[in-house]
């Protein structure tokens, strides 16, 4: 069931304090398109289940896996009967992987794990799914704790699986597309870490020994987007930070984000979240009462 949605977000209700919500769906109502600031997992069990995100459908077999990060549209469709597992997780608790935000984009616009690929890894994953949600249901004491662990092992495995796909670099030799990888992994969290800076594409292609042209192949290659919409997206991530703290006003969250003017961040960010930087931020205002 979803929660209460504001336009198309959906705020996702958490009990108490708690940073996860968990259920067994068996709903055959579709959800409409939505998004939420969670990241969501859904595992089917008994039936297949259908998503829909950039206008693809993607099927879902009994035991794949499909994680839709924070603020995707997303669309789902039900079968007239089944039931599926949905977790849904605080994103900021993925933030604090050290070194995920960098492969963060290779999670985009979802990323799916099939029960007949990768097959020790997916019963890894599968097992702690089904081990979260035991907890869940036991809520034995510490039980938030243990599955703040097993969400970082579940990233931490799955973030493996999508960095060393076998579709990055494929062109070069095994070493070299080691040594890509590395730069680009390197580059990326330098980006997070300075995304409120001047980050021109002279500079980011200078940094890993590229011409220009080949930057911008290869950065596309290793993030699944252009280094610019990798750039914006973080400069996004950054804003819905501060925009939380209500000292800052939405101009200096505008430069303190990285955008060199306010017309441009009200712009990408209505683009990006379908409302104003003021209307997310009363959002949040209004979630917190």
């Amino acid at each position: 069931m979803l929660a209460e949605l504001h336009g198309r977000k959906e705020n996702v209700e958490h009990s108490g304090n708690s940073s996860f919500r968990l259920y067994m769906n068996r709903e055959v109502e579709n959800y409409p398109p939505h998004w939420h600031t969670d990241l969501e997992i859904i595992m089917p069990l008994e039936n297949n289940y259908t998503a829909i995100l950039d206008n693809k459908s993607f099927v879902l077999h009994p035991e794949d896996i499909l994680i839709i990060p924070s603020g995707e549209m997303h669309e789902l469709v039900a079968p007239p009967s089944g039931k599926r597992l949905i977790f849904q997780v605080d994103h900021s608790i993925i933030r604090e992987v050290n070194g995920f935000d960098s492969i963060y984009n290779k999670f985009f616009p979802c990323a799916i794990f099939r029960k007949e690929e990768e097959i020790e890894t997916h019963k890894l994953l599968t097992n702690l799914l089904l081990q979260i949600c035991e907890e869940y249901n036991c809520a034995a004491p510490l039980y938030e704790a243990s599955i703040h662990a097993m969400v970082i092992s579940f990233f931490v495995h799955a973030g493996r699986i999508r960095l060393n796909k076998a579709d990055t670099f494929t062109k070069v030799t095994k070493h070299k597309q080691q040594l890509y990888i590395d730069t680009f992994f390197n580059l990326c969290t330098y980006i997070n870490e300075h995304c409120a800076e001047d980050l021109t594409l002279e500079k980011l292609a200078s940094m890993t020994g590229f011409s220009k042209s080949h930057f911008i192949r290869l950065f596309k290659e290793f993030a699944g987007v252009s280094y610019y919409e990798y750039l914006t997206k973080r400069r996004m991530l950054q804003a819905e930070i501060l925009l939380d703290n209500q000292e800052y006003s939405i101009a200096d969250i505008a430069m303190l984000s990285g955008f060199n003017s306010l017309a441009t961040f009200n712009r990408v960010f209505r683009t990006c979240h379908n409302c104003t930087p003021t209307d997310y931020r009363k959002r949040l205002k209004s979630n917190l009462a």
